[in-house]
């Protein structure tokens, strides 16, 4: 099983998201226990959802990428 890694501070583009409730609750309450921020934990989670795709998504988007 692949384990979730904290990213170092990085450059990035701003994006908005809406988030339901109850997701941004448990990304605070996990950035609380962790000392993280809320942004390095979404960072975070993200990049191990991309990392971790279906394959035959996988292989779309390293299409679209070329």
């Amino acid at each position: 099983m692949n384990k979730l890694k904290i990213p170092e501070n990085h450059s990035g583009v701003s994006k908005t998201l809406r988030l339901p409730e109850n997701i941004v609750d448990d990304i605070q309450n996990l950035a609380n226990l962790k000392n993280l921020s809320f942004n390095k934990v979404v960072i975070s989670l993200l990049e191990f959802s991309l990392n971790n795709l279906d394959e035959e998504d996988k292989k779309e988007l390293e299409k679209l990428q070329k």
